[in-house]
């Protein structure tokens, strides 16, 4: 069992794991829930690490299993398939690593079948589960107020998807429709616990490639000739607060960042691209040169390798990416600042700046 990492999501069988019986060996009646199990998932709730369903039942399982548990799932996965490939569904509609997955079950052959495809998943037992709540990787360092409310954010962006499914416009279109809002500021003493948390938990989306303490994010905000910055999102579906960030290093005519990071509920909504458009245009406005970007070569890293590259950031000739090079190096993205820059979209706010 993997223990590097935060979980994000815990994925749950139904029949003798959450609920003490087998569902459609019950009917009429219905199995009560695990009241144990129950509690555990209430606790990891209460942490920001959310819930969703694998199991071997029609959909109507998942329901009851909502009703008698009292969980918020975030995704079920219902049907005879294989497991694994149900955790590898959720993981993808979640925009997370499967890696960021714990999975319980009581089956032996199941674990051992998840266990052997995705190794990088926590595979529990009912009881490995019931003492979860003490371990590390259950147990994150700040729980901030987004965190709580993770689960419903969940639940409201599966609705602005399947409203952008029905949607006849372009995606900027969508956005808009969606009364989109993007503030970018700067970072104050009360940000720090989530720009940690999130340094944290991205992956996708994190050029550092690694978390950053609380007290190294403190020490920045007073530093010379640095920023740190948060990017804040909402639309009519949800407000989901500080998604992002970023620490500019602003020495000489080359800015730096050590680190940009974003939330993968963000993704697809504009702000990674907003972002990099504002951090171009601020850093030609006060006369830089140019714009680099140090970021981890791994298939993780591989979205904000995209993003960058999208917002005419360049891999630098002597660093370009090789079928020979080791994925656990770093490249650097730089920008020339010279070229006109595009305008940010007006859903856009900077506070302080015109």
């Amino acid at each position: 069992m993997s223990t590097a990492g935060l979980v994000k999501c815990v994925v749950w069988d139904l029949d003798n794991t959450l609920l003490r019986g087998t569902y459609l060996e019950s009917l009429p009646d219905r199995p009560p829930a695990d009241p144990g199990l129950a509690s555990v998932a209430a606790e990891l709730g209460r942490r920001g690490i959310v819930h969703a369903i694998a199991t071997r039942n029609p959909p109507e399982a998942a329901e009851y299993a909502a009703q008698a548990t009292g969980c918020v799932f975030v995704a079920a996965e219902c049907g005879w398939g294989r497991k694994s490939e149900a955790l590898a569904r959720i993981a993808a509609g979640l925009d997370i690593s499967v890696d960021t997955l714990a999975f319980v079950d009581d089956d032996p052959y199941e674990r051992a079948e998840v266990g052997a495809a995705l190794p990088g998943v926590r595979v529990l037992s009912p009881e490995d589960a019931a003492e979860a709540v003490g371990w590390p990787e259950f147990s994150p360092a700040d729980v901030t107020e987004e965190a709580r409310h993770r689960a419903g954010l969940y639940r409201q962006r599966h609705r602005r998807q399947q409203a952008e499914q029905a949607f006849a416009g372009t995606h900027e279109d969508f956005l808009r429709a969606c009364q989109t809002e993007v503030t970018i500021a700067a970072a104050g003493p009360a940000d720090v616990p989530r720009l940690h948390e999130l340094s944290e938990r991205t992956s996708q989306f994190n050029s550092a490639g690694h978390g950053l303490p609380a007290e190294s994010l403190r020490a920045l905000l007073g530093a010379p000739d640095t920023d740190v910055m948060t990017v804040r999102l909402r639309d009519r579906f949800a407000d989901d607060g500080l998604v992002g960030g970023c620490v500019i290093n602003r020495q000489d005519r080359e800015w730096t960042v050590p680190l940009l990071m974003m939330s993968c509920r963000a993704i697809g909504r504009g702000v990674i691209d907003s972002l990099l458009t504002w951090l171009s245009g601020r850093a030609a406005g006060h006369g830089a040169a140019a714009v680099q970007v140090p970021c981890p070569v791994s298939e993780r890293s591989v979205p904000l390798r995209l993003a960058l590259a999208r917002a005419g950031f360049r891999a630098a000739a002597d660093q370009a990416a090789s079928p020979g090079r080791p994925v656990s190096g770093r490249i650097v993205f730089r920008s020339d600042l010279g070229a006109p820059r595009p305008a940010l979209p007006d859903w856009v706010t900077v506070p302080g700046e015109a």
